[in-house]
C-alpha cells in the first residue's frame, strides 16, 4: 500500500469554546519533540489513521508556525470570533507510531491530561494529517475488521455457555464495557486472546492504566479482583490455540496488575494447556522483575515474552515504573534467561518523541540490544500527559533528539536482525 503524505504542511487546527475542532490557514500545524517546536516535513504526516481519536486539550492554547518567519506562535482567541481557543490532539489508532506530539503552551493550572497518546494534528486539502507513519502491517486491530453487531451477538452467547468462569465473564466486560480489541477478537475466535491474571502488582507505574490513586488522572478501565483458576485460564486458551487463525493467547493485560506474582498459576494453566494442545503461541506481556519466575515459565511452556519499557536507563526506568522489590538488573536478566532458553523476547518500547530519541537514550538502547539480544521491538506511543512524563523521569537532554524516524533508521541500520512492529507476532 502506497503511503500518501500532505504536498505541504496543514495549517493549525483548534476548539473553539463549543469543542467545534476549526482549522486556521495563516499558520502551520506545529509539533513537539520534548518541548522543542517546529512544522513537522510532509514525509512525517499521514493521512489521520481510520479508528483515531481527536481530543481538545484543556488548558493548553495551541501553537502554531507563521509561515514567513517560521517562528512558533501561540493562539489565544479564535481569528474568527475572537473567542478562547484551546488545542487539539490526535490519538491515533493500533499499529500507529507518533514522530511528534502536539504542540500547545500550557496554563499555570491546567489539569492533567488523561491517559493517551497526543499526537500532532493539522488539516490540508479536506483531511486531518497526522505526525505519525504505521509501524506494523498486521490489521488485527483495525476498525474495519469488527462488527460490533456480531460482537455483540458472540459475546452475550459465549458468556451464557460459560456463566461460571469468572474470567470469560470479565473478558466480556473488557469487550462490551472497553471496546477491548484483544476481548472483542477473542470473542471473534481469531487472533491474539487476552488473559488477565493478576489483581497485584510490583510496581507504581506513573502512567498505570488500570490503577491510579485518586489525585491524579483516571485509571481508563478496571483491573481484575481474582486470579482465575488454571482451569479457567485454559478453558479460554485451548479452544483459541486450537481453531483462531494465527493464534497467540497473553498473559498481561492493561487490565492487571503484573502476572509474574502469579507465577504458579500461570505455570499450572500453560502446563495444562500444553496438555490439550501444541498449537499456537503463549505469550507473556509483563515488567520482567522476576527472572527466576520467567525461566519457572518457560520451562513450563512459555513460548514468547514482551517486556515493557520506558526507558533503557536505570535510572528512568526506576522514576516510571517505581518498581517495588525488583530492579532494571532484573528486567535485563529476564530477558537473558529467554533468549538462553531458545524462546522469543519482544521489548514494549514507549515511544514519546524528544525523550525516546535522545541520543544517550538511543545509546543506552542499542547497549541493551547489543548485550542481551531480544528478536523484536514494539513501537508503543506512551499513553501519559507528555509535560509530567519528562518532569517525572526528571528528563534534562545533553543533546537536540535525533527525531523518530531518523532514529528508526539508525536502528534498522544497525541491527540488520532485529524486527519492528506493534503486536505480538503469532510465531510459527
Amino acid at each position: 500500500m502506497r503511503i500518501r503524505h500532505p504536498d505541504r504542511i496543514p495549517s493549525l487546527v483548534f476548539a473553539n469554546g463549543k469543542g467545534e475542532i476549526l482549522d486556521y490557514p495563516g499558520l502551520q500545524m506545529a509539533g513537539s519533540s520534548g518541548g522543542r517546536l517546529a512544522a513537522p516535513a510532509p514525509e512525517d504526516l499521514i493521512e489521520l489513521p481510520p479508528g483515531s481519536e481527536l481530543f481538545v486539550l484543556p488548558g493548553r492554547l495551541p501553537v502554531g508556525i507563521d509561515p514567513a518567519t517560521r517562528e512558533s506562535v501561540p493562539m489565544d482567541r479564535s481569528p474568527y470570533d475572537r473567542q478562547p481557543v484551546q488545542a487539539v490532539a490526535a490519538f491515533m489508532a493500533p499499529a500507529h507510531t507518533s514522530v511528534l506530539t502536539a504542540a500547545y503552551r500550557t496554563a499555570d493550572q491546567a489539569p492533567v491530561l488523561p491517559l493517551f497518546a497526543y499526537t500532532a494534528v493539522g488539516w490540508h486539502r479536506g483531511k486531518f494529517w497526522a505526525a505519525g507513519f504505521r509501524s506494523d502491517p498486521d490489521n488485527r486491530q483495525d476498525p474495519g475488521n469488527f462488527d460490533q453487531r456480531l460482537i455483540n451477538r458472540k459475546t452475550k452467547k459465549r458468556l451464557e455457555l460459560h456463566p461460571n468462569n469468572r474470567l470469560i465473564q470479565h473478558l466480556g466486560k473488557c469487550c462490551l464495557t472497553y471496546a477491548c480489541p484483544a476481548a472483542r477478537n477473542y470473542f471473534l475466535d481469531r487472533w491474539e486472546a487476552p488473559l488477565p491474571t493478576s489483581p497485584l502488582c510490583n510496581a507504581s507505574c506513573v502512567g498505570c492504566i488500570s490503577l491510579q490513586p485518586s489525585a491524579c488522572c483516571s485509571a481508563t478501565q478496571d483491573r481484575i479482583q481474582f486470579v482465575p483458576t488454571p482451569a479457567e485460564i485454559a478453558e479460554i486458551a485451548v479452544p483459541h490455540l486450537h481453531s483462531a487463525p494465527k493464534p497467540v493467547v497473553s498473559f498481561g493485560q492493561g487490565c492487571e496488575g503484573e502476572p509474574l506474582l502469579q507465577a504458579e498459576t500461570l505455570e499450572k494453566a500453560i502446563r495444562l494447556i500444553r496438555s490439550q494442545t501444541s498449537r499456537g503461541t503463549i505469550n507473556l506481556n509483563t515488567n520482567g522483575s522476576r527472572p527466576e519466575a520467567v525461566r519457572q515459565l518457560a520451562g513450563a511452556g512459555l513460548d514468547s515474552i514482551r517486556i515493557s519499557l520506558n526507558s533503557a536507563r536505570a535510572e528512568f526506568h526506576d522514576r516510571y515504573y517505581r518498581p517495588g522489590g525488583f530492579s532494571f538488573q532484573d528486567v535485563r536478566d529476564s530477558i537473558t534467561v529467554m533468549k538462553e532458553m531458545g524462546r522469543h523476547v519482544s521489548l514494549n518500547y514507549f515511544v514519546l518523541p524528544g525523550f525516546t530519541d535522545d541520543p544517550d537514550e538511543f545509546a543506552a538502547l542499542c547497549e541493551l540490544i547489543e548485550n542481551h539480544g531480544p528478536d523484536l521491538i514494539q513501537l508503543r506511543n506512551l499513553n501519559m500527559d507528555p509535560e509530567v512524563y519528562l518532569r517525572t523521569v526528571e528528563h534534562q537532554p545533553a543533546r537536540p533528539p535525533l527525531s523518530i524516524r531518523p532514529w528508526l533508521e539508525q536502528l534498522k541500520k544497525r541491527f540488520p536482525a532485529l524486527k519492528f512492529g506493534y503486536f505480538n507476532p503469532a510465531l510459527s
